[in-house]
């Protein structure tokens, strides 16, 4: 029973179950931002280095590096508590969506490039030589073998990207974290602290299953 009492305690999770709900939807929205954001960004960025030109090619493999390199938390501080003495203030989900956009964009650019250069040479001449001009050849034929290759390690990079949301507990982002650690400071119980587990598995636990089903099905292009 107080095992129960600790970690299960009914009136406490009526009480704050409306503020972890909305700490849910927070959370939501701000992962579907991030995720779409970083792959479309780095898929453009991959494209872009296609191209060849070096004024393009240094400075996304700079930003990949960085991104790839720097650790998430730092980033989010620096951005959140540096840059209004610059005269830039940034509100706690936007300073995610940036940091957390970026991160993402970084690895997605690296692995939609490996993609795109793993498709065989021939198959690019081959492209153009049927009279497609370069960012067909692109498009239509490179760039379809490239995102099915890219799949698996893209959905599970996505997925390790959405769950550092909870880093916005530290700059006062309302998701599940910030909110069941508030409820649990006020209420001394643990029993906040269980419902934020048990509403990352409901979000998160689906997303891994969908993962492991798309890593083999895609594991032949890998």
């Amino acid at each position: 029973m107080r095992f129960l009492d600790t970690f299960f305690d009914g009136a406490v999770m009526a009480r704050y179950l409306p503020d972890l709900l909305a700490g849910i939807v927070t959370t939501l929205w701000l992962s579907v931002v991030i995720v779409v954001g970083g792959l479309a960004v780095g898929l453009a960025l991959a494209c872009l280095r296609t191209l060849g030109r070096w004024y393009l090619t240094a400075p996304i493999v700079v930003f990949a590096d960085l991104g790839r390199a720097l650790p998430p938390l730092v980033v989010i501080l620096i951005f959140y508590f540096g840059l209004p003495g610059l005269g830039i203030s940034l509100s706690g989900p936007m300073v995610l969506i940036l940091v957390l956009g970026g991160v993402l964009a970084a690895f997605a650019e690296e692995i939609f490039w490996a993609g795109l250069t793993s498709v065989p040479r021939g198959q690019w001449e081959a492209g153009r030589a049927t009279g497609l001009s370069f960012a067909r050849t692109l498009f239509e034929i490179a760039l379809p073998q490239a995102v099915r290759m890219g799949i698996p390690p893209l959905v599970n990079r996505a997925l390790a990207i959405t769950k550092m949301t909870a880093l916005g507990s530290v700059i006062g982002v309302k998701e599940i974290l910030a909110v069941s650690s508030s409820a649990q400071s006020f209420s001394g119980s643990a029993t906040p602290l269980t419902m934020a587990a048990l509403a990352y598995l409901a979000i998160f636990l689906p997303a891994v299953i969908l993962s492991r089903l798309l890593e083999k099905r895609f594991a032949w292009a890998v």
